[in-house]
This record gives structure tokens, C-alpha cells and sequence, in this order.
């Protein structure tokens, strides 16, 4: 089983009279979002279903990388939007079902936090200076199906961001 948690990409700032949850990518973030669908293909990280938090940040970014991954479907989720790990753990053994890799849009510090307790000790560590915007987690499983996740049970398969791919291709 592989779990990509993917932090959703940079967006507007917030201002007064607008609700967080209607927040909207700006320019940077639509393209970082399409460099990280531009990576995973490259890299064949191929989910079979994509899970998105309901806020406009994390809809536009699938909707700036939907076109690489055509063939998944997609579930919005109201519970991925401030929530905490337990409720990101909960929507995962719920609406993964059997797909073999799963891929989660959403806020942090929640899917940062998600990730660190998914990981193996000597793992986390390597998520110690964070989770920026439109950074991507790939974790692998041994486990039998996303019912049965377990803590602490992930192997660490990749930790990119937009800044990473951008000073590999310099």
C-alpha cells in the first residue's frame, strides 16, 4: 500500500470578509501544484483514488493536477478540513477502500501530523523542518488494506517539494 499525503499548494493570503475555507490558489500555486503532478507521473506514483479536502485550495490544486491521473476517482471530504490526525486516519481506513495507492489533498498542520505518527521512528525524523505548501509525503505499507493502517508502521518513500525540484533541475 502506498499513502501520498500531499499538502495542498500556496494560496492567496487571508483577508477580512473572506472564510478561510474559500481561500484560492494563487499564481505560484497553481504551478507548483502541476509540478508536483508533473513529478509523481515521472516518478510513477500513480494513485488509484484521491481523496480532497472541500476548501477551494485543495479542490484547485487536484483540479491543477486531475489531468495526469485522469483515472482516479476523486471524494471531496468536509472531514479532511480542519481536523486533526485522528480524523485524516478515520477518512483514510473509511473511503481508501481497496485501492493499492491513495493520495490525500489537504491543510496542515494536520497532514504533517498524520505523517509523523504514520512513520517509523528513524523515519520522522526526516520530516523535521516541516511540511511547506504543495509538499508531497509517499509512505509505504506492508499492511492489508487501509482498515487495518497502523501507526508508526510507514516506511518513508519520498519527501519532495516544489523547492527540491526546482534546485534539481538548476
Amino acid at each position: 500500500m502506498q499513502l501520498m499525503l500531499l499538502r495542498h499548494a500556496k494560496a492567496e493570503k487571508a483577508v477580512p470578509g473572506l472564510r478561510d475555507r474559500d481561500r484560492k490558489l494563487n499564481a505560484r500555486g497553481q504551478g507548483d501544484a502541476a509540478m508536483i503532478a508533473a513529478f509523481m507521473v515521472r516518478h510513477d506514483l500513480q494513485p488509484r483514488r484521491v481523496l480532497v479536502s472541500s476548501a477551494q485550495r485543495t479542490r484547485e490544486t487536484w483540479d491543477c493536477m486531475a489531468e495526469a491521473f485522469a483515472a482516479a476517482p476523486v471524494a471531496y471530504e468536509d472531514r479532511l478540513y480542519e481536523s486533526g490526525p485522528e480524523a485524516i486516519l478515520a477518512v483514510i481506513r473509511e473511503l481508501g477502500r481497496s485501492a493499492p495507492a491513495l493520495l490525500v489533498i489537504g491543510h496542515n498542520p494536520s497532514l504533517y501530523d498524520t505523517a509523523r505518527l504514520l512513520l517509523a521512528a528513524p523515519e520522522v525524523r526526516q520530516l523535521d523542518d516541516g511540511l511547506p505548501t504543495a509538499g508531497l509525503v509517499v509512505i509505504d505499507f506492508a499492511g492489508q488494506g487501509w482498515r487495518k493502517l497502523a501507526l508508526r508502521s510507514g516506511k518513508l518513500a519520498r519527501f519532495v517539494t516544489p523547492r527540491f525540484i526546482k534546485d534539481a533541475k538548476a
